[in-house]
């Protein structure tokens, strides 16, 4: 029998510097039916990323355009540059039982959640601010500004843990990586989701 014919949406969301990419990254090692929605955004790429790849880099016109057309699931702004998810990729691979994650900033995620309440949403939370300020400084990407910009930020977006469902601190990233795919392989367990087989089943009784 055919279970979770369906892929699962997974909202996942954290101040940045928190891990969330190198978190995904093992996740995916591990479940190659996870797979990560490829955002777009207006901001320039960093050392090592690729068009396509990482993110779909656009002007802020052909962002602008996406918008009026509908075309994105959700977007926000960001320490002055934009981000957000194409709609016709997402739906595309969960129709083919793809589990899609969405790493996308709180604004966003608010926006995804409200237009798909069956999304899973997980926060990613750094073991301390110290810990986070440390990290976005061992980049070594960015210039002061917008290290303080994206520490402020963060602050904020802390406090919005309490609008997701699942949090996981990412401190030791094997054990990060072990409670996300618990949560995802829990999720596909849930009645709701496997009430076409258990009908089945029933139907036997």
């Amino acid at each position: 029998m055919e279970r979770n014919e369906r892929g699962l949406l997974i909202v996942l969301s954290g101040p940045s510097g928190t891990g969330k990419g190198t978190l995904l990254k093992d996740l995916m090692d591990r479940d190659p039916n996870v797979m990560l929605s490829i955002s777009a955004t207006t901001r320039k790429p960093r050392p090592g990323e690729q068009d396509g790849v990482h993110y779909h880099f656009i002007s802020k016109g052909q962002f602008v355009q996406m918008i009026s057309q509908d075309g994105l699931l959700e977007y926000a702004e960001y320490c002055g540059n934009y981000y957000g998810t194409p709609r016709d990729d997402v739906e595309r691979w969960l129709e083919k039982g793809r589990d899609v994650v969405l790493e996308i900033e709180v604004q966003g995620a608010a926006q995804v959640l409200r237009k798909c309440p069956e999304a899973v949403s997980v926060f990613i939370m750094p073991p301390s601010l110290g810990e986070l300020e440390k990290r976005l400084r061992g980049r070594e990407t960015e210039d002061e500004e917008t290290i303080r910009c994206r520490l402020s930020t963060a602050r904020e977006e802390l406090n919005a843990v309490a609008d997701y469902q699942y949090v996981v601190f990412n401190g030791h990233l094997e054990d990060a990586v072990d409670e996300l795919g618990s949560i995802i392989k829990a999720e596909k367990l849930r009645l709701v989701r496997m009430k076409k087989i258990v009908d089945e089943v029933l139907l036997e009784c």
